[in-house]
């Protein structure tokens, strides 16, 4: 991940400096001090997905362009077989799998995000970005947390949420759980 990291880094520098953008408007617009978001672009600090998604949108970028440095090129469809899709993992416990990478201009993200269990998890983190967000449980169980509200979701269970609202998930038990996540803006 120390990898990915870096790369995202050296994209973020790249885009701010093409577009001529100080760091201090980039950190505020995600609600980061700028020393904060100096370490990101250094590789040295993770960034959220809802963070990238906040980035992207502002820039005219899609999500998967900062973060895999991949340019969509399809315009009529876009076809993702089982197992495929450009994957990232944002952190130890979550790990994204874009299935909207190749159609050019997509209104929305759409990930297969799988969460692993973090059984001594005391710490939720939650995020929040522009738009709205459904995510729909494939496997497993999750708790996810929206403000204040904690709730219990199983296979098959689904939330649609106002993805300003701080947000997070964490799988329950000993397996991992599979959401299949939509967010617009």
């Amino acid at each position: 991940m120390d990898e990915q990291l870096k790369q995202l880094g050296e994209r973020l520098r790249g885009l701010r400096d093409a577009l001529n953008v100080p760091k201090k408007e980039i950190a505020e617009m995600i609600g980061i001090d700028v020393e904060k978001y100096e370490r990101i672009e250094k590789g040295e600090l993770d960034i959220t997905i809802s963070n990238l998604m906040k980035i992207a949108h502002k820039y005219g970028l899609s999500t998967e362009e900062l973060m895999f440095s991949e340019t969509p090129h399809m315009k009529s469809y876009s076809v993702v077989r089982k197992g495929q899709g450009i994957s990232v993992e944002r952190s130890k416990a979550y790990n994204y799998r874009s299935l909207v990478s190749g159609f050019r201009d997509h209104k929305a993200d759409v990930f297969l995000v799988t969460v692993e269990p973090k059984p001594s998890a005391r710490i939720i983190y939650k995020s929040s970005h522009a738009g709205q967000e459904f995510n729909y449980v494939l496997a497993g169980k999750m708790m996810f947390y929206i403000g204040s509200k904690s709730i219990m979701l199983d296979e098959g269970d689904s939330i649609y949420l106002d993805a300003t609202e701080p947000h997070g998930m964490l799988a329950m038990g000993d397996t991992a759980a599979q959401i299949l996540t939509f967010s617009v803006e």
